[in-house]
């Protein structure tokens, strides 16, 4: 049998021209590098622990039952369109219809890109808060639109609303907002998001919010968007199961918006996956109602492993920008007479035994973060005690 023949030779590349910047993403080089060296695994943002049993037997029980081993229904199974609609009644006093107003995805990251598949024209641009997490700039991308960075700078991280106001242009037709914000931890507060709700009124702009960190907001509390005066009718809401139930792996997500918005969403979400989580549907319906005790000793948690990280880079020299919600830290590497943090990531683990994330990788503007690093404190207490002792020997 003769072997198989490379591909023909062609003048054009492969790949799309839009995706050609975007190459194998940097979670992925680190994760590698981290199993490749045995080294702790602070960059990739997941739980090195499941979430609770009950929720765990919960989708072995829709399995045994034969519940969503097949095709589930297109928006989602009906438990958990209702569980979603009471979830943001029972937390931000926000109405929905499970019927026509809630998409159930496959996680956060496909309800970003059907939202963006879905709203976005070639040519339309889309402004969203820089550092972004890196699937917003390829969605946006393979939509045809621009993106309009608007940079969070140390040390607060907070958006500049005039800059926001002087980057809407006729040509603007969605803002891409994340609160709480991966990498730099930032909450928007009420008074920012009244201002950004403001500005999308007056020029009619379409939101699109990832929520998913909406329960791990240490001080304070976390603020819908779609809860502000004109928001509800423009706003698509997304969030998901993993980042609040610690079962990551299962990819459940999804979107409230009105029924326009929905539909619009569920017409590009149908020709990716179609479906997706079936079990797993059944059992974040039953985490969703979990009572509030949960929820709070999710949060305390969390905070703790927080402060060991934060208390623990500072020990080991770096500046610590200490966050306000999500599972991650960003420090600057400065102050250890370091000047570039892709390269620093790179060495990491051969000098000290610890993988973690540059944040230039999150920018346009690659020196903007050239010196940001970001650490995951989602890991368990001795993980990361470790992971402190490991970084002392900076």
């Amino acid at each position: 049998m003769a072997p198989m023949s490379a591909p023909a030779s062609s003048s054009r590349p492969f790949l799309n021209r839009r995706l050609a910047s975007f190459g194998t993403t940097i979670f992925a080089e680190m994760s590698a590098l981290a199993a490749r060296t045995g080294s702790i695994n602070l960059g990739q943002g997941f739980p090195d622990t499941d979430g609770p049993a009950e929720i765990a037997e919960a989708a072995v029980r829709a399995i045994r039952d034969g519940r969503g081993n097949q095709y589930p229904p297109a928006p989602g199974i009906p438990e958990l369109r209702t569980a979603i609609a009471a979830h943001q009644q029972r937390f931000y006093g926000l109405s929905y219809d499970p019927d026509t107003e809630v998409l159930v995805t496959a996680g956060a990251t496909e309800a970003i890109a059907a939202s963006l598949l879905a709203l976005l024209e070639p040519g339309d641009e889309v402004i969203a808060l820089e550092p972004f997490y890196d699937s917003y700039a390829a969605c946006i991308a393979m939509a045809g639109a621009v993106r309009v960075p608007l940079t969070l700078r140390a040390p607060g991280f907070r958006p500049d609303l005039d800059a926001l106001r002087d980057a809407v242009t006729p040509r603007t037709r969605l803002l891409l907002l994340n609160t709480p914000h991966n990498p730099t931890g930032t909450v928007l507060t009420r008074e920012e998001l009244a201002a950004i709700a403001e500005l999308a009124v007056e020029r009619d702009l379409l939101v699109v919010t990832d929520e998913v960190y909406e329960h791990l907001v240490f001080e304070g509390g976390h603020v819908p968007l779609a809860s502000l005066p004109g928001m509800r009718q423009r706003t698509v809401t997304i969030s998901s199961a993993g980042k609040t139930f610690s079962f990551t792996g299962w990819k459940v997500g999804w979107v409230t918006a009105p029924p326009a918005l929905v539909s619009a969403v569920r017409s590009a979400k149908q020709f990716l996956t179609y479906v997706s989580s079936g079990p797993f549907q059944y059992a974040v319906a039953e985490a969703l109602a979990l009572p509030g005790s949960y929820f709070d000793a999710f949060r305390a948690d969390l905070a703790a492993k927080r402060d060991l990280l934060c208390d623990g880079l500072a020990a080991a020299g770096f500046e610590v920008f200490r966050p306000q919600g999500t599972y991650f830290v960003t420090t600057d590497i400065s102050p250890l007479g370091e000047k570039d943090g892709l390269a620093f990531c790179r060495a990491l683990p051969e000098r000290c035994g610890v993988v973690a994330i540059p944040n230039q990788v999150f920018y346009d503007d690659t020196s903007a973060g050239a010196t940001q690093v970001r650490w995951a404190f989602c890991k368990q207490t001795h993980v990361l005690q470790e992971a402190v002792d490991r970084l002392r020997q900076l």
